[in-house]
């Protein structure tokens, strides 16, 4: 069987076949693809830079007007999607809780569940699930939000008319929605892993695990450390950082038609889904290497 199967993939039709070039239509269907990734990708790095060298540059102009802005966006970031996440948070924690205990109770290791569920909270919703949900669901609600109304704004020539009166896009439109971004989805992700890892122990007690409240914050004050914490703010930060600026960037940067605004809204999420998952790999190296 083995000598039949060599031959076949030593006959001269497969060599001719491997060794044709690759069809044309195929080679310039990748060209553009990864032409426009590049271009792309600059375009979001220069947006990026020029939005940080606007923070920099302008921090503390127009106050009066810039700061209820960036209230504003906190508040639609973070305090009006709080009820949502913490229905998410009962239902994660139900969800990781509920998987560990039936996988524990049907191979027979109770005790080991018992031992490290604090643990395993702490890994899958600490490390990894809490922030990733947040993530998606403020790009979801928020980063469509801010396409949609960016990219109407410059269809409908706004975007223009504040640069007639002296005004900064930029400043006015993008840096707002950056810090209100940033700074919600650090405190949502907060409030997420703090719901879930008490509805963790809700729903443990529910199913009769063995195990007093004090083992169960003992075991989570074990498992975390010091780095958990900075990179867990970092991440949090990047996240809706990464976020803000790629919503923006189809919003704000590129000329829109009306119609036009759906395809950029589509555009920015797949882009932003990408980033974060990007971002999230690069923090699991960390973690690894630490």
């Amino acid at each position: 069987m083995q000598k039949g199967n060599a031959s076949t993939f030593d006959s001269p039709r497969v060599r001719f076949v491997m060794r044709m070039p690759v069809p044309q239509f195929f080679a310039n269907y990748l060209g553009r693809k990864l032409f426009r990734l590049l271009l792309t990708i600059q375009g979001l790095g220069a947006f990026a830079l020029i939005t940080l060298g606007v923070m920099i540059k302008k921090f503390g102009a127009a106050r009066h007007v810039i700061r209820p802005l960036v209230y504003r966006e906190i508040s639609r970031s973070g305090v009006r999607l709080l009820p949502m996440f913490l229905f998410l948070a009962v239902t994660l924690g139900l969800l990781i809780v509920g998987q560990t205990v039936s996988w524990g109770s049907k191979f027979g290791a109770t005790h080991t569940v018992t031992q490290y569920l604090g643990t395993i909270m702490v890994i899958g919703v600490v490390r990894e699930l809490g922030p990733l949900i947040a993530a998606v669901l403020v790009l979801a609600r928020i980063g469509t939000a801010n396409v949609v109304e960016l990219g109407t704004a410059r269809a409908l020539g706004e975007v223009e008319a504040l640069e007639a009166l002296g005004i900064d896009p930029v400043h006015y439109l993008v840096v707002p929605r950056v810090i209100g971004m940033a700074v919600g989805m650090f405190a949502l992700t907060v409030y997420l892993i703090i719901a879930a890892l008490a509805s963790g122990y809700l729903w443990a007690f529910l199913q009769n695990v063995p195990l007093r409240p004090g083992d169960y914050f003992g075991q989570l004050a074990a498992a975390l450390n010091g780095l958990d914490f900075v990179l867990l703010a970092c991440k949090t930060v990047a996240f809706g950082f990464i976020i803000a600026i790629v919503s923006c960037y189809h919003g704000l940067a590129q000329p829109l038609r009306l119609e036009e605004v759906s395809y950029a809204t589509v555009r920015a999420v797949a882009q932003s889904v990408i980033a974060c998952v990007l971002i999230d790999a690069l923090f699991i190296v960390l973690y690894l290497a630490t």
